[in-house]
Parts: C-alpha cells; sequence; structure tokens
C-alpha cells in the first residue's frame, strides 16, 4: 500500500509499511514499555497495569513524482486503505470521574494521606537548593560567565552573582506542606465550581509506568489557569510524582500566592530573554539539570499562553528544544512526551478573554484580583475532561531521521547552535504534539449547539435547533470527533442543560434561542456593536472547539466554492492556498498538504457529500446540505481575513507596527459594523487579526523588519490586492458545467407604475385625470384581451369557457394582467402598500394567518419573489397539472432589529 504527500514542488513520499514518517506516526507505535513496576494506586481501587507493547524502526523513501501524478493517486474514494483506516479505528480510553469520591469522603484525609509517588529509577535525589548548586557549577554556566565577563570587562564574580540572583528569582521549592494545602483547598473549590472532574485511567497507567523508565515531559493544552493546577491535583490523587512547571514571571507579583505556587512545584521564566545570554545560559541549563537527574516530570505548555478563541496556538519551540538537548547531546538515553487534553464543557475566563480579544487590557495578575474572583465560586462551569495521551518516544522519532554525529564532535559545555535539521524536527515535534492534543479533545452538545446557532442568528427555532444539533452531531462522530453526550441523555434534555449552562450567552424566549445581549438596544450605536460583539466572540469560542475537528474537510468545501471548476488539480491549488493563508488559525502539519487534502475529501465522501472521479471532484445532492453547513461555519474566518485585507489595501503608511496595526483594523470594522455594511463581529478579534498579519507575512504580501523595540511592518500593496481578488472571487464563484443552475439574470431596480404606461400623456400629479385614464385603461385592457382571446379561440370553445369560469382562473388572469408591463421583474418591493400579487386563490394567508414578529408587533407585507418561470415558460392558463406559487415576506410594522424590548 502507498501513500503520498507533497513534500516540495513536484516531490512526493511514499511510506510503505513499516516505513512511516513523523507525520504520519500513530501514538501507540511511539510508546516503549519495558516490564510493569508495580501498580498504579487509585483512590477507591487498584488498576489492572496495561500490557507492554513494543515498536519498530522507522524508516522513509523518497520518490520524484508530478504534482499531477500524485494527485491522480487519490481514487474515488480520494484515499488509501491505509489513511482510511487511520482515520475510522480511532479508539477512545473509559472516563472516571475523580470527583465523585471527594464528594463521599474527608478533603483532609485525602489531603493527608501517606504519599508515596513512583519514581524514575534513574532519580538522582536532589533537594531545590541542591539543583541550584548544581546548575551555577556547570560547565555550560561557568563558560558563559566567564565570556561575559571577559567581553564586559567585569569580574567573573560580578557575573556569578547576578546568576545567583536568576535562579533565586526563577527556582523552585517544593514542599510537600504546601502540596498537601492546595490538595485541601483545591478539592473544596474544585467541588464547588465543577460538576465532574473526568480522566482516561488508561492514560494514568500509561504514564505511571513511563515515569518510572525514563525523563517525562508533560504537555498540555492551555485554556485557562486551571490547567496547571487541575493537573497537579490530578497526579497527587494518583500518587504519581508531582511535576515542576514552567510559569509566567507574571504570578511573582502575586502576593502569597506566587510564594504558595513555587512552593507547588512552579518555576518562573520571564516572557522574553532572546537577547540575554545569560539568562539564557542559566533557565536552560536548571532546566535540563531537572531533566537530566530524572528530578520530577516537566510540565511547560507548548502553546506558550492560554489561547483565548479555544483554538490551539501555533507552538513555541523554545523550551521544547531544551527538554531536548540532553536527547541530542546522549546525557539520557530517551525522554518521553505526554501530550494532554483538557477539555472545559465552560470556561471561567470566557467573558474575560471576550474583552481582551476586543482590545480591553488583560488584568495584571495579583492577590487581590483572585479574591474579587471568589463570586465565580457560584457558578457552575459544568464538567472538565482530562485526557492523558500515549507517551511518545524521542527517540523513536528521531530514530533514522537526526545525525547525532555534530553534538559528538563539540564539547558539550560549549553553546552549539541547532543545525537545520534539527530545528526542522524540533518544529515537527511541536506540531506533532499539538495535533494530539486536539485528537484527543472532547466535545460537549453545547459546542454543537453553539455551532448551529451562530449560523442562524439573531435567533432560532427551538425544534429546529434540536434537530440541526443531532445532524451535526451525527456528522461529527462521522469526522472523528469525541462527543460527551450519553446514549440515555435525550436531544432536547442535552439542548436545554447547554442552554441552562450557558445562560449567560443565549436564552429562550417564546420558543425561539436568542443570543443574550440583554440591554444591547440601549446606548449609542457604538456601545450596541460592542454589547453584540461580546456576545458572539463568547459563543465563538466554544464553536471554534468544533472547528478542528472539521477544518480539513471545510477547507475542501470551501475550495469547492471558490473554485470555477470541478477539476480536481484546481480544488486541490485552492485548497491549499486556504491552508497557507489560515495556517496561524489553525494547526497543520508542515509539509503534508497533500495528505490534508485527502483527509479531507474522504472524510466528505464519507458523508456523501462528495463524488470523485480520477479528474474531478464535485458535491452530490444530498451532499449540498453538508457543503454549504461547513462553508458557512468558516465563512467568519473568510469574512473576517477579506476585511482585514481590505484595511491593509488602504494602508498609506511605510511602515506600522503591531500596537498600530490592532486598534487601526479594529476601528475599521468597527465603523463598518456600524454603518451596517458588514454582520462579520469576528473581524473584531485580535486573535485573528494578528493571525491574519502572520500569514501575510509568511506569504510575502507583508514585510516583517526587526527593530530595536520590536518588530515594524511594511504592506506590499500589489501582493495583498491580488490575495483580495481571490477572496473576492469566493463570493460569486460559481463552478462550471453545474447543470441545475439556471440563467444569470441582470436585477434592475424601478418603481412599479401599472397605471400609467410609458405612452401615456396624463400627469401622475392631476388627481382627476389620474381617476380617469385609470377607468379608460381598464376599458382599453378589457377590450384587449377579449379581442386577443377571440382571435385564438373559437365561439364554442368562449361559451365553454364563460360557463365555465372559476374564481381561480379570474384570479390568474389578474396576475397576467398586471405583470404585461414588466413580465420579467423579479422582486416586486412593496414595504406596507399593496399586498402581494397572488397567483392562485389557494392557500392565500388570512391577517390571522401571519405570525407576529418577535418584539410583539405586526408584521407587513414586504417583498415577494415573483414566480418567473411562469413568464419563462409562457404559461396562459391555470390548469390542475400546473402547481405555482410565490414566495411572499412579511416584516416587522415596527421595524426592530431582530430582538425588541420584550425580549430583553
Amino acid at each position: 500500500m502507498v501513500r503520498s504527500s507533497i513534500s516540495g514542488s513536484g516531490t512526493a513520499l511514499l511510506y510503505f509499511p513499516g516505513a512511516v514518517p513523523l507525520s504520519q506516526v500513530h501514538p501507540s507505535a511511539l510508546l516503549l514499555c519495558s516490564e510493569d513496576r508495580g501498580e498504579l494506586r487509585h483512590p477507591r481501587s487498584a488498576l489492572q497495569p496495561c500490557k507492554p507493547r513494543t515498536t519498530t524502526a522507522v524508516t522513509t523513501y523518497r520518490s520524484e513524482l508530478s504534482g499531477s501524478r500524485v494527485l491522480s493517486c487519490i481514487s474515488s474514494k480520494c484515499v488509501s486503505a491505509s489513511l482510511q483506516k487511520e482515520l475510522t479505528s480511532k479508539k477512545r480510553d473509559e472516563f472516571e470521574d475523580i470527583l465523585e469520591e471527594r464528594r463521599l469522603s474527608s478533603d483532609l484525609r485525602y489531603a493527608m494521606k501517606c504519599y508515596t509517588p513512583v519514581i524514575y529509577k534513574g532519580l538522582s535525589p536532589c533537594k531545590p537548593n541542591a539543583i541550584k548548586s548544581v546548575v551555577l557549577q556547570s560547565e555550560q554556566v561557568q563558560y558563559v560567565i566567564k565570556q561575559l565577563a571577559k567581553e564586559m570587562g567585569e569580574s567573573p564574580d560580578i557575573i556569578q552573582e547576578e546568576a545567583t540572583e536568576i535562579l533565586d528569582e526563577m527556582g523552585h521549592s517544593m514542599q510537600l506542606g504546601t502540596v498537601r494545602f492546595f490538595a485541601f483547598t483545591l478539592s473544596k473549590i474544585f467541588k464547588q465550581l465543577f460538576q465532574r472532574v473526568c480522566v482516561n485511567e488508561e492514560g494514568m497507567q500509561r504514564l505511571q509506568r513511563a515515569i518510572q523508565e525514563h525523563p517525562v515531559v508533560l504537555l498540555p493544552s492551555h485554556r485557562s489557569y486551571v490547567d496547571f493546577l487541575m493537573l497537579s491535583y490530578l497526579l497527587y490523587t494518583y500518587d504519581l510524582a508531582l511535576p515542576v512547571i514552567a510559569a509566567g514571571i507574571d504570578f511573582l507579583g502575586m502576593k502569597i500566592v506566587g510564594e504558595l505556587l513555587r512552593r507547588a512545584g512552579a518555576f518562573f521564566m520571564r516572557r522574553s530573554f532572546g537577547g540575554n545570554r545569560l539568562y539564557w545560559a542559566v533557565f536552560a541549563e536548571y532546566v535540563k539539570t531537572m531533566l537530566r537527574n530524572g528530578y520530577a516530570p516537566i510540565e511547560f505548555f507548548l502553546e506558550g499562553t492560554r489561547s483565548r478563541t479555544a483554538k490551539t496556538l501555533t507552538p513555541k519551540f523554545g523550551l521544547l528544544s531544551i527538554v531536548m538537548e540532553p536527547f541530542f547531546k546522549r546525557e539520557v538515553f530517551d525522554t518521553y512526551l505526554v501530550p494532554i487534553s483538557i477539555s472545559y464543557e465552560r470556561i471561567l475566563e470566557e467573558s474575560l478573554y471576550a474583552y481582551e480579544l476586543l482590545g480591553v487590557p488583560k488584568p495584571k495578575e495579583s492577590t487581590s484580583g483572585l479574591l474579587k474572583a471568589r463570586r465565580i465560586l457560584s457558578d457552575n462551569f459544568g464538567t472538565i475532561h482530562i485526557y492523558v495521551g500515549q507517551p511518545v518516544s524521542l527517540r523513536t522519532l528521531a530514530s533514522g531521521r537526526i545525525n547525532l554525529c555534530p553534538y559528538n564532535l563539540v564539547p558539550r559545555h560549549l553553546p552549539q547552535k541547532p543545525t537545520e535539521d534539527i530545528q526542522e524536527f524540533v518544529s515537527d515535534v511541536a506540531y506533532k504534539m499539538e495535533l494530539l492534543q486536539i485528537e484527543n479533545m472532547v466535545l460537549s452538545p453545547w459546542v454543537l449547539v453553539a455551532a448551529v446557532l451562530l449560523q442562524n442568528l439573531p435567533a432560532m427555532d427551538f425544534e429546529l435547533l434540536i434537530e440541526k444539533t443531532v445532524w451535526l452531531k451525527g456528522l461529527t462522530q462521522t469526522f472523528g470527533g469525541f462527543i460527551e453526550w450519553p446514549d440515555n441523555l435525550c436531544a432536547k434534555k442535552a439542548v436545554t442543560s447547554g442552554l441552562s449552562l450557558h445562560s449567560n450567552i443565549a436564552r429562550l424566549v417564546d420558543g425561539h434561542v436568542v443570543l443574550n445581549d440583554k440591554g444591547v438596544e440601549d446606548g449609542a450605536v457604538g456601545e450596541i456593536v460592542f454589547k453584540r460583539a461580546l456576545v458572539i466572540l463568547m459563543c465563538s469560542t466554544y464553536r471554534n472547539q468544533l472547528l478542528n475537528v472539521f477544518v480539513r474537510p471545510s477547507l475542501v468545501a470551501l475550495a469547492l466554492q471558490m473554485t470555477r471548476s470541478f477539476r480536481k488539480e484546481e480544488v486541490y491549488s485552492s485548497f491549499s492556498f486556504l491552508r497557507d493563508i489560515f495556517s496561524d488559525e489553525f494547526i497543520f502539519f508542515p509539509g503534508i498538504s497533500l495528505k490534508d487534502f485527502e483527509e479531507g475529501c474522504f472524510l466528505l465522501t464519507k458523508c456523501d457529500a462528495i463524488q470523485a472521479t480520477q479528474q474531478e471532484i464535485y458535491p452530490t445532492d444530498k451532499g449540498s446540505v453538508v457543503v454549504s453547513f461547513l462553508s458557512a461555519m468558516f465563512r467568519p474566518f473568510v469574512e473576517g481575513y477579506q476585511l482585514i485585507f481590505r484595511y491593509l489595501s488602504k494602508e498609506t503608511k511605510e511602515a506600522f507596527t503591531e500596537k498600530q496595526f490592532i486598534p487601526g483594523v479594529r476601528n475599521f470594522v468597527f465603523q463598518l459594523l456600524e454603518k451596517g455594511t458588514t454582520q462579520c463581529y469576528e473581524a473584531l478579534s485580535s486573535d485573528m487579526q494578528k493571525n491574519a498579519l502572520a500569514a501575510l507575512v509568511q506569504l510575502g504580501a507583508v514585510k516583517k523588519k526587526k527593530m530595536a523595540n520590536g518588530f515594524s511592518y511594511s504592506v506590499n500593496q500589489e501582493a495583498i490586492h491580488k490575495i483580495l481578488d481571490v477572496f473576492e472571487a469566493t463570493e460569486d464563484a460559481e463552478p462550471d458545467h453545474n447543470e441545475f443552475l439556471f440563467p444569470e439574470y441582470e436585477i434592475l431596480i424601478e418603481p412599479e407604475e401599472p397605471e400609467f404606461p410609458a405612452d401615456s400623456t396624463v400627469d401622475p400629479d392631476d388627481e382627476k385625470g389620474a381617476v380617469d385614464a385609470s377607468k379608460k385603461l381598464e376599458k382599453q385592457e378589457e377590450s384587449r384581451v377579449t379581442s386577443t382571446t377571440s382571435d385564438a379561440l373559437d365561439e364554442e370553445t368562449l361559451e365553454a369557457m364563460a360557463k365555465h369560469e372559476t374564481k381561480e382562473d379570474k384570479i390568474f388572469q389578474t396576475f397576467k394582467d398586471r405583470i404585461t408591463v414588466e413580465p420579467e421583474q423579479i422582486i416586486r418591493y412593496c414595504r406596507g402598500g399593496e399586498g402581494p400579487i397572488w397567483v392562485s386563490g389557494e392557500n392565500i394567508p388570512e391577517e390571522k394567518d401571519i405570525p407576529n414578529c418577535l418584539c410583539g408587533a405586526k408584521r407587513v407585507f414586504e417583498f415577494q419573489i415573483m414566480p418567473q418561470l411562469l413568464n419563462h415558460l409562457k404559461v396562459d392558463s391555470l390548469e390542475e397539472s400546473i402547481d405555482w406559487g410565490t414566495l411572499v415576506v412579511y416584516t416587522c410594522a415596527e421595524n426592530c432589529s431582530a430582538e425588541n424590548k420584550k425580549l430583553n
């Protein structure tokens, strides 16, 4: 079996059985387990150890193929059988609620339990202060101290004193007493905040064995400040070694709390120290010393900071390269990397994140701020799911790919710049770990509700919302998403429960679900836009969790819409363009664009949304609903990027900074929202704005230049306009050879004046003349119709028709007479005036049949879509075999903006 993937221009990788590159390695193949060294202790019962697994060697083969040849390898099933198996054979571990026992037993007894954690077999016992001494006396740090002293003309003792201060600021001082304090306190807090905290026990078993065998690095996802507290709490619960945690220096500003975190295992790092060689040397050696000695698992966040949008952030490579270096220098035999996925049913900082995305500065971390946050203890934040992934062997990843010889030729204590191969390898590992985090995220029913609701603003019928949510649940499961939806939980209860938990975002009003933007109609226009943007951004945070599952098939769906043909090469070209544009918005493994395209095609084929031949990919009749939904779900990103590109296309400054760009584009979008020109509130998000700028830098449309106090940017207007043209083409793109589209017609907006034909000499302002002319016109029209009909029908037929003429015939004839002046009229607009022109007397609604607006006001006729096919087919009579209709739209007589005071 062959699997292909583009690697550069006109190059492909062929992957054979037993020869799997990093991007294709399944986590289960990367776990190296030796014999068990004891059972994992669970607070309620002992768990059975997992069976050890083995791995095979990894080899990569390379072959030259043309891009078209590679694309032609996608069969009608779109992808190879091996990829299909990979996408459909994912096994999920069972979850256990660790708070269940906490609710039944003493928290004090739990905190004071006998804690004898499983430890690394090669552990070198060392106290926190001793680690500092080892770091200061290390050859690496001493070498840098001497170099800096020589360059600066200072005494080495002064530089060493500075290094000591750095260590004092940085180092942890873990104490069991503080750990027990947190165990007791967090038990109280977590039981108050969360309904359940669920963890996969098989993952904890795997972690137990990994900790015994080799140094372990924990890599959790980062959505909340609760993440690192929860993980330490979890390891204490299962009697595993507590991690040392890389935390931002900001926490030291919190009196008492900062010191408590230090004593619970946190070590602190500055946000930036790239130019400080001494700080870099001390920090790197501190981390590597703890790793080499197996002191404790090391925990840090690949994303570097909390994600404000619930989408995984682009990984940072600095800390990862540090923990990998001891393996490169053969100071450790292997290192295990453990991806951990933490999923929140409701995020504690959801409203804070929305304010930050709209430009409100983040509050500084402080003890007083923490105390003010006590009010959240009265809220319900649902369930947390923690999935501990397969430990990934660094040695296995590097086997057959990394040449470690350069490290052996240089003394270990000398600073050495990583080669390009090493840098690329570190990048690949980082993306691999984040993709594993994404794969094991757990989705709640509310995520589905939010995705459906955002496509049906401002209000959606409750029963229809339930129906669409159930449909989306099936589609998500087909695409491999993991939804926490018990079989015994009915759809209505699942949706109602989600609305109850997220009542600050949406609510049920008169059978409709609306966004909870109370008071949004009050105040100035700018205030209204801001309030509505807050709610939409909070809601989109939960929808974003679903995008990880849908991103590849959705980009294929968007590519089909923006491509003017169904040719596979052109669809793939559009897909690659979109993938590059959104490379900072979503996580894609570098260099496997074709594999992502194959996966997207396979998933769409799996749900019968598309069909593929050797040369074409086209949507099916059944799949139009799926393709439309996926395209609409990603439409805010397309429209948001389009607005940002328009702003940059008008940029006149030669250079600007990010601090100038963010407020500028936000004001630009804000003005468009105030005018009603756009409804893309998500374009106000600073996260989207930064990602769009980063994508343009990578594509060469914006040039990034390093300055003394940061970076400056300059726009390549020609490139920006080319990209903008592609995006704007998606608005009206229609595939060629589509037999289901009617011919295009130009729509002209003209006033309807049936009483006065173009050749009339009557002055419309002359009321008496207008009345006389109208009566005369009616007689002429009656005479004309009779004369014309007489020419076409014999006397006998006319007599029969006269006897049997029905009310339906009269209504239809009236319709025909009214459209005679403009037979090709498409939209007839007459708000609040004369009512619709009906084709038939059947099903004409009475006034009581037209429901009132959600605000309580009556609805009045505004416009109708004319049955143009009647004119196109030249239908002259209403026969029983003909069933035509017209679309009539009634709108609020009070002209409300969807929700009014009654809703508020």
